[in-house]
């Protein structure tokens, strides 16, 4: 349900429209609507969204938000994160309640995954 005042839509940068696709729908299942050669919405995400077309670049460095996904096996997901194509930047660490790692998808963006410390 759509509230007012709460995040709604997350619209992320891709320099490959393709690539993302690919990476994403193989990394954690996600598929995709196309609505041009510029512009693909999210579905299966968790949050509704879309990537549109741009040399720029996601990155917290770069004073970016950092969108962060949930994963019950961690070790698994970063195996999935790099054998569809990520690259890990920063590995598994603690911090207080979870664990999480970085990576940036083929375009260059980064991300961040967690898990609780339990999970």
């Amino acid at each position: 349900m759509k509230e007012t005042g709460k995040i709604n839509y997350v619209e992320i940068p891709s320099r490959d429209l393709d690539a993302t696709k690919g990476f994403f729908a193989s990394a954690f299942g996600w598929s995709f609507i196309d609505y041009g050669p510029e512009y693909m919405a999210i579905e299966n995400a968790g949050i509704d969204g879309g990537f549109y077309k741009s040399d720029k670049v996601s990155s917290p460095e770069n004073g970016s938000v950092l969108v962060v996904l949930y994963s019950s096996e961690l070790e698994a997901t970063v195996k999935k994160v790099t054998s569809s194509g990520g690259t890990v930047v920063q590995n598994i660490f603690d911090f207080p309640g979870g664990r999480r790692f970085h990576f940036t998808d083929p375009n260059g963006n980064e991300y961040a995954v967690w898990s609780e410390l339990d999970a």
